[in-house]
Order: structure tokens, then sequence, then C-alpha cells
């Protein structure tokens, strides 16, 4: 009896899943829905929020003088059913191949021409360079892909030239993808995934020329040296993917050189060699440049990633010491696990390319940052159990904090410039970034490693959110102080504003002019006016009646400029220091 009450008064236990984690270890399909749902979930936040304007859009004007420029390329080569020639304002402009303004002219067929459908080509491939990352990982490194892919989506780099009408994303997602294709290849055997390879990179050599297959080719025979595996040179070298590669490429540089005599002078010698070896093009920078554009680049995720660029290293040194000692490989077809190292070649090879050149501008060194992103997600899998070191985790909760203190602090930065910011404004911002850095130790010291990628996401969405505002997301009208933040920015790096204010002043057709002001305002106005604006400096001064727009320091030069002929100020643009003039015809 004794027996059967003490068996009576044992409690139950009952195998039921109490966690998520339980869950999704008993129910794969559960996970892989789960998974399927964040990517698709936040990989269009970061992307498109802001953007589209099914997600609040067309909130910052373009930005630069590349984006306007390209802009009205693609616009022009729409207007005149012209899929060859790049022209600017009637003129032709071949510094760049022609795969960004196909993709803006068909965003702008479809969508009209507006900033974000200007910038819809960037964001699209990011996108789609997004989900190959997860389905690759998914398929050869599984348990890494949704950190990786999400790492990536997430990363300043990746965010902000997702949203740029330049070329840089054009070659970067389509270089990666191929990259990743030859791995796959070269993991398998099947020549499929060499298509990849010759597809892709053919895609980014009209993207911007023979960089993409140099870049290639010098990683994959990198990868091939330090294994000694020369055979891989030769395998690779698949004649149907060749035959695809020139059939894609082809036909635009036969084509656009036949039209454009000048085009291989202007292109390959100007705008290839002389600007890598010449500082001819105004972007010299210190070798060391790339490093803090890196690290820049990689926000938040800076020290993790650079931490896992350490261990890949420190990984590929023991393979390759290992290699020397055949004997430790004894029964493998294949020596050791060879992924961390392509990568890391991979990420070095375009830093140290472009540290060599004379002209450097941040975009170049995109290529390196999804192996990066890949190389986090795959080190935060295998330490998924043992944890993060201390000191790592505070460093990457302070970068997380600092990130945010510099979003919420943009606002008054634009409008007072140099200016140190009143004590309310800087404990908001020091209090959110402290707060931020507070919640991501305690989530991953009690969670563990697998909630850091969520934890962290938390300082871009804030600065997304913040920009951009909740409206927009949810249908709701913007709040005040988000508009405010939009209009900030917008005055302050983008044309669009003062084109809007000149089009209420100006007289149909009335000619508009500058003198001494910045690219971006020249190629902006002229985007947005639809009409090239007169430049002092290289058309001279217009004889007829017409608006001149000059910064304010230049403004005691009118006296001389216009000797002879009547101006009166019209307005003053404080936040880029213009001032704005009516031009009256000469006597």
């Amino acid at each position: 009896m004794a027996e059967k009450k003490a068996l009576l008064g044992t409690p139950r236990v009952v195998n039921r899943p109490s966690t998520l984690d339980d869950l999704k270890a008993r129910f794969p399909a559960l996970n892989e829905t789960l998974e399927a749902v964040s990517l698709f979930v936040f990989t269009p936040f970061f992307l498109f929020y802001g953007l589209v304007p099914i997600f609040g859009g067309d909130g910052l004007g373009l930005v630069g003088a590349d984006e306007p420029r390209y802009a009205q390329i693609s616009r022009e080569m729409l207007s005149r059913h012209d899929y060859i020639t790049p022209v600017l304002w009637s003129h032709p402009w071949l510094e760049k191949p022609a795969l960004y303004y196909w993709r803006a002219m068909f965003a702008f067929l479809e969508f009209g021409v507006h900033d974000w459908s200007a910038r819809l080509p960037s964001a699209s491939f990011a996108f789609i360079l997004v989900a190959l990352i997860y389905l690759h990982l998914r398929r050869f490194r599984p348990g890494s892909q949704l950190d990786a892919a999400l790492i990536t989506a997430s990363c300043a780099g990746i965010v902000g030239f997702a949203r740029g009408a330049s070329t840089d994303m054009q070659l970067a997602a389509p270089f990666c993808i191929g990259m990743l294709g030859w791995y796959a290849w070269y993991e398998t055997d099947r020549k499929f995934w060499l298509f990849d390879l010759y597809f892709f990179v053919g895609i980014a050599t009209l993207a911007k020329g023979p960089v993409a297959p140099a870049m290639a080719g010098c990683i994959i025979f990198s990868f091939a040296a330090l294994r000694r595996e020369w055979s891989l040179l030769r395998r690779t070298i698949w004649i149907p993917g060749v035959l695809l590669y020139f059939a894609m490429v082809l036909p635009w540089y036969i084509a656009v050189q036949h039209r454009n005599p000048d085009f291989l002078r202007i292109f390959f010698l100007e705008h290839n060699l002389e600007r890598f070896a010449t500082g001819r093009f105004m972007h010299e920078q210190p070798f060391w440049y790339y490093v803090p554009v890196l690290l820049l680049a990689l926000m938040p995720w800076s020290v993790i990633a650079i931490r896992a660029l350490v261990d890949a290293i420190q990984l590929s040194i023991a393979e390759w010491r290992a290699r020397r000692a055949k004997h430790h490989y004894i029964g493998h077809s294949r020596w050791g696990d060879a992924f961390p190292e392509f990568l890391v070649l991979w990420t070095l090879f375009p830093i140290i390319f472009f540290s060599l050149s004379q002209s450097k501008l941040p975009g170049y060194i995109l290529p390196s940052i999804p192996p990066l992103t890949i190389l986090t997600g795959d080190y935060i899998n295998r330490i998924r159990h043992r944890g993060l070191n201390g000191w790592l985790l505070a460093l990457h909760a302070s970068l997380s904090a600092v990130t945010i203190m510099l979003v919420l602090l943009l606002p008054w930065r634009i409008v007072h410039p140099g200016a140190w910011p009143p004590a309310s404004i800087l404990v908001a911002a020091i209090s959110s970034g402290v707060a931020a850095a507070i919640l991501i130790l305690i989530v991953v010291g009690r969670f563990g490693v697998k909630r850091m990628r969520v934890v962290t996401m938390v300082p871009l969405v804030i600065m997304l959110l913040f920009i951009f505002g909740v409206g927009p997301f949810f249908g709701l009208p913007a709040l005040s102080s988000t508009k405010k933040n939009i209009r900030l920015l917008d005055a302050a790096y983008s044309a669009r504003p003062l084109a809007a204010i000149i089009s209420q002043i100006a007289k149909p057709n009335e000619v508009i002019a500058v003198y001494r002001v910045r690219r971006d305002v020249e190629y902006g106005l002229s985007f947005y006016r639809n009409h090239q604006v007169d430049n002092y400096q290289q058309e001279g001064v217009p004889s007829g009646e017409h608006i001149l727009i000059t910064r304010e320091i230049y403004s005691g030069q009118l006296n001389s400029l216009l000797a002879g002929r009547s101006y009166q100020p019209l307005f003053s643009y404080p936040a880029q220091n213009l001032a704005v003039y009516q031009v009256f015809a000469k006597p």
C-alpha cells in the first residue's frame, strides 16, 4: 500500500513543449515557417520601408550627384526609346554600362518617374541577394541561414546602398550571387551551379564593366592557389558558361561601340584604368580609407563581424597547416571545410584591391559586405551553445547604443551643424542608447546568442521608424515630428524642396542657372525640373532673364559677373547656404 501511495503521490511528468525552441525542435515545419515569416517581414521592412509608397515611400529626395544624374539618364533613354546609348541632356554619357539605366527605365515605365522608382533597381537586387543567401546557406550550411540573411539585410551598408539610385548594388548583388553559385559547384561538382557564376557575373559586367569578371577570377585563382587545387581553374572554364557570358555581354558593348566610336577610350581607358591608376576624378583617399568605411557599413554588427572574420582567418590558417600534414585527411576526398577560407578571400580581395586604387569611393567595397555577413551568421550559429565572450558582448551592445544615439541626434546636427545639442536632446539620445545596450545585455545573457539577431535589429528598426515614422506603415498619418525629420533631411541633402520653391515663382520655361554650387545641387535641380540648368562657369551668363542660384559666400562676386545687369535677391535657402536671385535681361 505504501508503495502504491508513493506511486500515486509522484507528480506525473508530461513531455510537452514549454518554449518556442521546444516547439521548433518538435515540429521542423513550424521552424521553417517561422524562418520564412521572419525573412519576408524584416527584409522588406529594412529595404523598402520609407522607400515605396505602400511602405510610406517618397520621403527623401535624390541626394548626391550620381542619383539625379543616373535617374535623368534613364528618363532620357526612355523618352528616346534608346536602349543602347546612355544619354544625358542629349549627349552620350559613357562612364557606366547600361544595366542600371535599363532597370530604371522599366521602373519608370511601370510606376512613373519618381524618386522611389529610380531607387527600385537597387532595392530589388538587394532583396534578391538576401533571399538567395538564405536559400544557399539553408542548402549548404543549415542553421546559419536566417542569421546570415537578416544580418545582411539589416547592416547599414546594404540598407544604404539598397536605397540609392546608383550602380553599386547593380554590381554587388549579382556578383555575390555568382560567387555563391561557384562555391556550390565546388562542393557538389554539378554544372548547374556554374551556370550561376557565368550568368550573374555577366549581369554584373553589364552593371560596371570588366571589374566583375576580374574580381571573380582573382578570388577563384587565389582560392585554388592556397588549396593547391589547380584543376579548379581548368574545370571552372566551362564552354557553355563562357558562351552564355559573351552572349549576354557582347551585344550591348558591340552596339554601343558601333554607335559611339569613343566608347572604348572613354569607358575602358578613362573610367576604368585611369580611374584606378590616377587621381584624375578627384576621389583620392588614404590607403586605410576602407577600414572605417567597412566598420560603418557593418553597423550595428561591426564588432561581431570583425570577430567572425578573425575567427575565419584562424580556421583558414589551421586548415592550411593541416593540409601540409596530409595524413590528417586520410580517407577524405577533399581537404577540410573550405567555406571559411573562400569567404575570407572574397572579403579581403575587393578591400585590398581598391585600397591600391588612386580613386576611392565607399561603394567600391560593397561586394565585401555579403561574405562578411555570411561569416557572421555562421559564427553566431557555431557559438550558439557556448555563448559569447563577455567583453565582446559588451562592445557589441555599446556599438548598438552608439548607433541609436547618432540617429536620434541627426536632426539636431542637420539644423545646427557644429553646435552642441541642448541637455534635453542629449539626455534623451543617451538614455535611449543606454536602454538599448542594457536590453541587448539582458536578452543575450538570459536567452543566449540565439536571440542576438532579434535584439540587435532594434537600432535599425528605430532608425527607420524615427526617420520615416510609424504612421505610413500602418496606413495612418505620419507623426508631425517624423514629417519634420524628413523635411530636415530633404532640405539639407536634396535639391527637391528647392526645385519645388523655384517652380512656384519661375515663369514658364524660365532659364535656371547656377554659379559655384555643388554638383548635387546642379544635377538635382536639372532632374526635378526635367531641364538642364545653365552653369555660369561652363556656358557663361545667359543673355536673357533668368533665376540664379549660388552659394551665399559667392554673392559678393555677382557685381563683377553681372556688370551692367540688374538683379535682385528672391530668397535665401539656409539649409544648404544658398541664395536665389532674379537676373534681368541685358538692357
